[in-house]
């Protein structure tokens, strides 16, 4: 339709004189002239080519075949948007989730952070705030921040559920926020 529109000036069909607008085309046809801009906007986001002309192509694949012509283009504009973010989300979440048997020995480091030295100053704050917390809140954001601990490895070590986990890890960082706040 886009080399109708440049020789003749008009959508095909369309009244004589009728400006052709965006509103005229097919859906699958914004769509594809979209999609160079959704691999921008995923782009932008991954950093890494092949991987966003791969998660392009996902989106590409997912939204084309659910669109009809009668959506207008921001409607359609904004579904492709959305599926890349799905799509996007849907790729950071599966490469998480690498297991470590499969990395490759130099992106493996033995121990649970003990590799990198904190400032003094740092440690010193860090060290107050705990000790101003009661035992169990402690005791959650010690193993979960300073030793890298899951909240499955936490909740084994602390004999609780790991929602248990969860509730208390959230407590304790807003106890240890209102200790660290600025008193007015």
């Amino acid at each position: 339709m886009n080399l109708a529109i440049e020789r003749f000036g008009t959508v095909p069909g369309a009244p004589a004189g009728v400006a052709p607008r965006e509103v005229d085309r097919p859906a699958t046809e914004t769509a594809l002239n979209e999609l160079e801009s959704v691999y921008s906007y995923i782009y932008s986001r991954i950093g890494n080519r092949a991987d966003a002309e791969d998660l392009t192509q996902q989106v590409a694949l997912k939204a084309l075949p659910r669109l009809r012509d009668t959506y207008p283009g921001p409607a359609v504009r904004g579904y492709l948007y959305t599926t890349a973010r799905t799509v996007m989300a849907s790729f950071w979440s599966n490469r998480a989730r690498v297991p470590e048997a499969e990395l490759d020995d130099e992106m493996w480091v033995e121990g649970r952070g003990d590799e990198v030295a904190a400032p003094a100053h740092a440690v010193a704050r860090v060290e107050r705030t705990l000790r101003a917390l009661p035992s169990p809140y402690r005791t959650v954001l010690s193993l979960r921040f300073l030793r890298g601990y899951s909240l499955r490895e936490t909740a084994a070590a602390m004999g609780k559920t790991v929602g248990g986990i969860k509730v208390l890890q959230l407590r304790a960082l807003r106890a240890a926020a209102k200790l660290d706040a600025p008193q007015p």
